[in-house]
């Protein structure tokens, strides 16, 4: 192997680590905000995913979207469905599986935490990055999804409360 290729998995190395770096000490920090009463994140982040879902989702989708197994996925979505945040319907193209939607207590759920949630990010976001920056972050990270996975770009998610 040649140099050039090796500076060249090493940068893609290093690259990945501070993204993954980056992504868990953020999560660690939101986790540990004080919104979380009415859900908790990992609840929030299936209620937002649904609310950029025109129509809802079904359960796999939902657990690719969040990163959750199909059996973690159907227990959460079963709590939320208890607490009347989300409801199942019937999947008119394939009966197989349901598809999963807001209720309105979901949706203003959703909202309420969501508008917390949104301060808190823009608050540690703009501490270490300018405008300029952040809109490179944003674009870079929508360049790699684009490439790998163009099914998660279907609608964007520019912000994580409804205007």
């Amino acid at each position: 192997m040649n140099p050039q290729d090796r500076n060249e998995i090493r940068l893609a190395n290093e690259s990945w680590e501070a993204l993954l770096q980056a992504e868990s000490a953020l999560g660690r920090r939101f986790a540990a905000d004080e919104i979380w009463d009415e859900v908790s994140n990992r609840e929030y982040d299936v209620l937002f995913t649904l609310s950029k879902a025109d129509g809802g989702l079904g359960i796999s989708d939902l657990g690719r979207r969040i990163l959750l197994s199909q059996p973690g996925m159907s227990k959460l979505v079963s709590r939320l469905e208890e607490r009347g945040l989300v409801e199942k319907r019937p999947n008119q193209v394939d009966r197989r599986e349901a598809r999963i939607l807001l209720t309105h207590a979901g949706t203003e759920a959703q909202r309420r935490v969501g508008r917390k949630h949104a301060r808190a990010v823009a608050a540690r976001m703009t501490s270490a990055l300018s405008h300029a920056q952040l809109e490179q972050l944003r674009d870079l990270c929508r360049q790699i999804t684009a490439v790998i996975d163009p099914a998660l770009l279907n609608k964007p998610t520019t912000e994580r409360t409804p205007s």
